[in-house]
């Protein structure tokens, strides 16, 4: 291995700033651990606005932050390095101050200014979506979580194949909801059902997406591209439906859910109630327990607004191409658009090492070419099901 090329300072800052983000899981930390119970008595009707159990922290917040206080990111030499470990400093000021007062307003109101809210024009491109794309109800199969747990592992054997030292894992796990990934781990929960002409898509976008990057970014020299430079989320969440794109199975009713997503949180955002923004889903054509975990995720500890980021990331990286961007240099590890010059630059100068895999959607032809094809579109919807095929 090459000798790292920062300064001794940067290196060491780097470090304590990317140990002390994986030494608490902020979505797992947000994301209720009753979400099944209690969805299936909303749907009963003996629960009007639903209130939810969180886990307890494994080390509290109060502590974290007095580390995070002790790191003096102004001692940083390089410049540019100095900038990136700025904010990222900032933002996990921004996640511990949630935590500490999760089921609150102040909760809501930090989301806001972590992950922004929702603007006019992005709200108007979700009701588009939900306007042309019409509800439809999937009766096919579905996977259980240990059906789908498989189809991981191979997944994760074929990266293991290319790199021997990828640490990536899966596992089911008790305590989680849905399929997320949290550091190097794609967690699964016990009830998750997949439906099969979703589960691959579901594949590149956690695995061939989140746990690719993020071993590319823990083998850098700047190991806080692994966990994530500060408001990767966008990025990475568009970056992961792209990468649904490349694999031709994005399909109509995953678009309608990113859409009802984005006009949720405007929602919640207005003042709605929980029970409100389920409703309207309804109206517009969601399952009234998918129209729940939407809501869920969106009201979950007092207001997140982070899952509006995936349609508005989508866009974005779609206007990125468009323009004549690549790509390529976003496996380098999780990083938001707005720092690809820096991240380039950082390339350049030879501070970052090439990637040690590529997403599988990326690297084969027949996903190149509906990356191609996506870059010339303006509608999202046009993107359904390889239409850019």
């Amino acid at each position: 291995m090459s000798p790292n090329p920062l300064a001794m300072v940067d290196q060491a800052i780097d470090l304590q700033l990317s140990q002390l983000s994986t030494s608490f899981r902020f979505i797992l930390d947000v994301t209720p651990i009753d979400a099944e119970d209690v969805k299936d008595a909303f749907l009963a009707g003996d629960v009007r606005e639903p209130e939810f159990t969180y886990r307890d922290y494994v080390i509290e917040p109060e502590v974290l932050h007095t580390v995070l206080h002790s790191i003096d990111v102004t001692r940083v030499q390089d410049t540019t390095v100095a900038a990136l470990l700025r904010n990222k400093h900032r933002e996990l000021d921004l996640q511990l101050s949630m935590l500490r007062c999760r089921g609150s307003q102040d909760f809501r109101n930090l989301s806001i200014e972590l992950f922004g809210g929702v603007r006019q024009d992005l709200v108007t491109a979700a009701e588009a979506i939900l306007a042309r794309v019409e509800a439809s109800t999937w009766a096919g199969e579905r996977l259980t979580a240990e059906e789908f747990l498989a189809l991981a592992n191979e997944e994760l054997d074929y990266y293991r194949g290319l790199e021997p030292d990828v640490d990536i894992h899966a596992e089911i796990r008790p305590d989680s909801t849905g399929v997320m990934v949290s550091g190097n781990l794609l967690l699964i929960g016990p009830e998750a059902s997949v439906s099969a002409d979703r589960a691959n898509a579901l594949i590149q976008h956690e695995v061939g997406t989140h746990l690719v990057t993020q071993v590319n970014g823990s083998h850098q020299p700047l190991q806080v591209l692994g966990t994530g430079l500060a408001g990767y989320d966008e990025t990475q969440e568009g970056l992961a439906v792209l990468a649904e794109v490349a694999c031709g199975e994005l399909t109509a009713g995953r678009l309608r859910q990113l859409a009802g997503r984005v006009l949720t949180v405007s929602r919640m955002l207005g003042g709605a109630s929980f029970r409100e923004c389920w409703g309207a889903l309804v109206d517009e054509g969601f399952h009234p327990g998918g129209a729940f975990s939407t809501v869920m995720r969106i009201f979950r500890s007092g207001g997140l607004t982070k899952d509006a980021c995936y349609l508005r990331g989508l866009i974005d990286l779609l206007g990125h191409l468009r323009a004549g961007g690549q790509l390529g240099a976003f496996f380098l590890g999780k990083f938001a658009l707005e720092d690809l010059p820096l991240i380039e630059e950082l390339s350049a100068r030879g501070v970052l090492s090439d990637p040690v895999v590529l997403p599988r959607w990326f690297d084969e032809d027949s996903g190149r070419q509906r990356l191609l094809a996506a870059a010339r579109s303006t509608d999202p919807t046009e993107l359904i099901q390889g239409v850019a095929a």
